[in-house]
């Protein structure tokens, strides 16, 4: 939008949950001025393995999308017209290297790790979602919306027919991954875009703040005209994890939240 600048209201939170000793998941929130006003980056990893595995796992992921985020992302800010094409290529490579390198080191010590990753990001008035595993991103305005679709067993099985939507959170493999980054010969990410408007709230998530929350429940507490500012937004996040932790969800929990609007 011509004339007019991005502004950006953030907030994240991560919770260890009511089981495990550790949080697995990791959270990244990157702004940046640059020739094309303001970029976000923020990105969701939820690790899995024994012990310190997963977060390992989950931590280098994120350390990467982090150096990207310095290193590379300027380069890609020169043109005028943002490189889209450009941008899946270097996320492609990002996680196919840190598939073999996650692989590699958990070989080495006989385990397995792994971690998904849903990653976003908003140049200008577009935004860019690259998923793996069943870490997810929704937009919030006159509803709510799924922007992802979880590469999972269930998922699969509700394409196929096989399951019905509605039974999906309560399948006894809702767990179960078709792919993640550290134990997958091969990692193939999901790539998304769209437009960013004005007062839209975006949400990434692991798979632990949505499981025992419905999407009408999260739409009820993530309005975006009623959570104006960043502090209202970390209260609200901090209160549908103890919600879903009420309701005895076993996972790690974490969530960032970001409203857009332009001034």
């Amino acid at each position: 939008m011509r004339g007019m600048r991005m502004i950006y209201k953030i907030a994240a939170h991560s919770d260890v949950g009511i089981v495990k000793k550790t949080n697995q998941d990791s959270v990244l929130v990157k702004i940046a001025q640059t020739n094309h006003d303001k970029v976000c980056l923020c990105v969701v990893c939820d690790g899995m393995g024994g012990l310190a595995d997963g977060e390992l796992a989950s931590a280098t992921v994120i350390r990467e999308f982090d150096q990207w985020f310095i290193n590379k992302l300027p380069g890609l800010l020169e043109t005028p017209e943002f490189p889209m094409d450009e941008l899946r290529v270097q996320w492609d490579d990002l996680v196919m290297r840190q598939n073999k390198k996650l692989a590699k080191y958990a070989s080495g010590i006989g385990t397995r790790m792994g971690t998904t990753v849903v990653a976003f990001l908003v140049v200008d008035d577009k935004y860019y979602i690259m998923n793996i595993g069943d870490s997810r991103a929704y937009m919030v305005s006159d509803a709510i919306y799924q922007l992802t679709k979880d590469q999972s067993l269930v998922q699969q099985q509700i394409d196929l027919g096989l399951v019905r939507p509605e039974d999906a959170e309560r399948h006894p493999q809702r767990n179960v991954l078709l792919q993640c980054i550290g134990a997958s010969q091969e990692v193939l990410p999901d790539f998304y875009r769209g437009t960013v408007f004005p007062g839209s709230l975006f949400l990434l998530c692991s798979d632990g703040f949505r499981h025992e929350i419905s999407e009408q429940e999260l739409y009820m507490q993530l309005q975006p005209s009623v959570l104006t500012t960043e502090e209202m937004m970390k209260e609200r996040l901090v209160y549908l994890t103890e919600l879903v932790k009420s309701r005895m969800e076993m996972d790690n929990i974490s969530a960032v939240v970001m409203k857009t609007c332009w001034r």
